[in-house]
């Protein structure tokens, strides 16, 4: 009996011996990553704006899985909610903290400035500190591509564009989308709407309505919810609709002709490794800002779908040759003046 008892305490010390070396080798594995918070807007699934971040953070663990510990966190929009976020993620000790969003600029440089040992990225905007470092689109090249298919797909020579606030990725896109659509029929009319929130997708199905019942039959929109309204309004209408930041084709089969795709992962490989070699404190200022393109493969567009046929053969050629400039960089921008927010 005393045998099968010490018998018993052997496997018993031996089976705890190997639980704790395991939790200290897991400790000392979580212990060498940087613990990053992604703080989004909205939700990780909204085929928008806040999906194509998630989906290039998960796709940078996924090729990095021994680099960083991700904490994801959802539906953070309002002003007054993001500051006590930001803080609560520095007080933790994360290494990393991401706020996704314009609306995040002035919270993350105030609380930057109060933890000069953590990094701060901002997602679009312009403000920053000597630790923080911002992301952004060069929407100007995605929309001069919607729009010159939207002026090559026309059957009436009017189009629209509807943005969420007038901030600068937005304006940029905007302008694009009217040289893009110029450079195919200089006198298209081109009617343009601001809701002033991401979130207005009744004021933005609304804008569209407004627009299709004046004979603009393709529409382009900034993303989000607003993107929801016109893509409902679309539907209702039965014309064309350009997505915009995910492929949409899913919502409305029959009337989402294309749109941009916006790819971060272009971007995160290089912002992280600023990061952990500590570079990001010696950033010049133009270095702190690393753009997703159509040259870096960041911006790309999604499938031409026209179920319509309202585009030629020759149509689709003009299309894949903007594209090809767009890449080579061959378009001329600096005809757009830059926003003044």
């Amino acid at each position: 009996m005393k045998k099968k008892l010490l018998l018993m305490f052997l496997i018993m010390i031996t089976a705890l011996s190997f639980t704790v070396a395991c939790s200290n080798s897991d400790s000392s594995d979580t212990s060498n990553k940087l613990k990053v918070a992604l703080i989004l807007p909205g939700k990780k699934d909204d085929l928008s704006f806040n999906q194509s971040m998630y989906e290039g953070m998960m796709a940078y663990v996924k090729a990095n899985p021994d680099k960083i510990d991700l904490k994801v966190t959802e539906n953070v929009y309002e002003v007054s909610d993001i500051e006590p976020a930001l803080l609560d993620f520095a007080d933790q000790g994360y290494d990393v903290i991401i706020g996704h969003g314009f609306q995040f600029m002035e919270p993350l440089i105030k609380v930057a400035a109060q933890y000069p040992d953590t990094a701060f990225v901002l997602g679009t905007g312009y403000k920053f500190e000597s630790n923080s470092v911002i992301y952004d689109v060069s929407l100007d090249r995605g929309g001069y591509q919607m729009g010159v298919i939207a002026a090559l797909a026309t059957q009436t020579d009017k189009i629209g564009v509807i943005g969420g606030a007038d901030v600068s990725e937005i304006y940029r896109g905007h302008e694009g989308f009217k040289l893009g659509a110029k450079s195919i029929n200089p006198n298209i009319q081109v009617q343009e709407v601001y809701t002033g929130d991401w979130n207005d997708t009744a004021g933005a199905k609304e804008a569209a309505i407004g627009m299709y019942d004046s004979g603009v039959d393709v529409i382009w929109h900034s993303g989000d919810g607003i993107g929801l309204g016109v893509i409902q309004a679309a539907k209702e209408k039965d014309k064309y609709v350009l997505g915009n930041v995910a492929d949409q084709h899913d919502l409305a089969p029959n009337n989402v002709l294309s749109g941009v795709v916006y790819q971060w992962q272009a971007v995160l490989e290089g912002i992280f490794a600023d990061i952990e070699s500590g570079k990001i404190n010696d950033l010049t200022d133009n270095e702190r800002f690393y753009w997703i393109t159509a040259e870096n493969g960041g911006e790309v567009y999604s499938k031409i779908n026209d179920p319509k046929g309202w585009l030629t053969s020759d149509d689709l050629t003009k299309v894949e040759s903007s594209w090809s400039d767009l890449k080579s960089g061959k378009i001329d921008f600096s005809v757009i003046k830059e926003p003044t927010n």
